[in-house]
């Protein structure tokens, strides 16, 4: 069992760990999120199989108490345990991987590994429901009470924050907002399902609806910036282009803007949230995006729900994930939220 949490949370620590497709992010932050040490950043290298995943994360745990020992004088029984956000779907009380396609797990016993690796009390949660909490825990998100959170990758994530707790459903699989169907006659999602938000909203589909305009023959200084292999063509040089005025950018931006407000706008009907927040790659879009985001909200939310409402970018890149984690960790042992 993990060890009680002690009065003084800027002197207490848990190692967070943002467990991603391509990099395992770890850093130790104090209980009050105050202090941060050790910070590091390898590659998955998922191709190498689970356990060897599982030893690299535990090496980067070790590495990190070493650090936070040496730069900020932090003793090992000041480690209260390793809270990790992991990708896919998990099970928090079995502490289990159900499904994690980029990293081709199944049923893992992630928490039991890594605790015996690490001599350390471990607690799981989904990566995107981390990401969340860590922005509304030390984000643009900090001071609501009710948030949504959108990350927006390759893929769409989201989590859910109600009365300041992550909500988690009956199976630990709430928060899927980029399933939520904007379209029922749109375009084929990954998930195999039609319309989703994220066959429209994510880099990867912004990247491809770019191609596809480009096959049309329509104008646009898209190729010339990546020498004519359309295959290199992503979101942020879509945004790029944007706002140097290209017209196809200018529509696929403006477009995504429309998807992405259509599905907060069901979201803010459903939940009435203080803020929503989105983050990823998306913020380099800047106004471009959040101007017609915001305008869509304003159509299709009922006017009290989205006058009461922020729409705001992450201010947490790169970290966002590493803090939920730890704040999922102080939430699972103590049974509230971080302060």
């Amino acid at each position: 069992m993990p060890r009680l949490l002690p009065h003084s949370p800027a002197s207490q620590f848990v190692i967070g760990i943002d467990l991603g497709g391509t990099n395992i992010v770890v850093s130790a932050m104090s209980l009050d999120g105050s202090r941060l040490y050790g910070e590091a950043s390898e590659p998955t290298l998922a191709r190498e199989g689970a356990d060897a995943v599982v030893a690299r994360m535990a090496r980067m745990v070790e590495t990190c108490i070493e650090s936070a020992q040496r730069d900020g004088g932090v003793a090992r029984d000041q480690i209260l345990g390793v809270g990790l956000g992991a990708p896919g779907t998990v099970d928090r009380e079995r502490g289990l991987v159900l499904v994690a396609p980029n990293l081709q797990w199944r049923d893992f016993p992630l928490v039991s590994r890594m605790t015996a690796l690490t001599g350390l009390p471990v607690r799981i949660d989904n990566d995107a429901n981390c990401a969340t909490y860590g922005v509304w825990w030390l984000g643009a998100g900090r001071g609501g009470r009710n948030m949504i959170g959108l990350t927006i990758g390759t893929g769409v994530g989201g989590g859910i924050i109600i009365d300041r707790r992550l909500y988690h459903g009956s199976t630990d699989a709430a928060g899927e907002i980029g399933h939520i169907t904007v379209d029922r006659n749109g375009r084929q999602c990954g998930c195999g399902n039609y319309g989703c938000l994220e066959a429209y909203a994510s880099g990867s589909a912004i990247a491809g609806r770019a191609r596809e305009a480009l096959a049309r023959g329509e104008p646009s200084m898209l190729p010339g910036m990546v020498d004519g292999d359309l295959t290199r063509i992503t979101a942020a040089l879509v945004y790029k282009a944007a706002s140097q005025g290209d017209a196809i950018a200018v529509e696929l931006v403006r477009d995504t803007a429309k998807f992405l407000g259509t599905g907060i706008a069901n979201l803010l009907n459903i939940f009435n949230p203080d803020v929503v927040v989105l983050a990823g790659g998306v913020t380099s879009a800047g106004e471009a995006l959040f101007g017609p985001l915001r305008t869509e909200v304003r159509r299709r939310a009922f006017k009290s729900v989205s006058d009461a409402c922020r729409i705001v970018p992450g201010t947490l890149p790169g970290t966002a994930g590493v803090v939920g984690a730890v704040a999922s960790f102080i939430a699972q042992t103590t049974g509230q939220p971080p302060a």
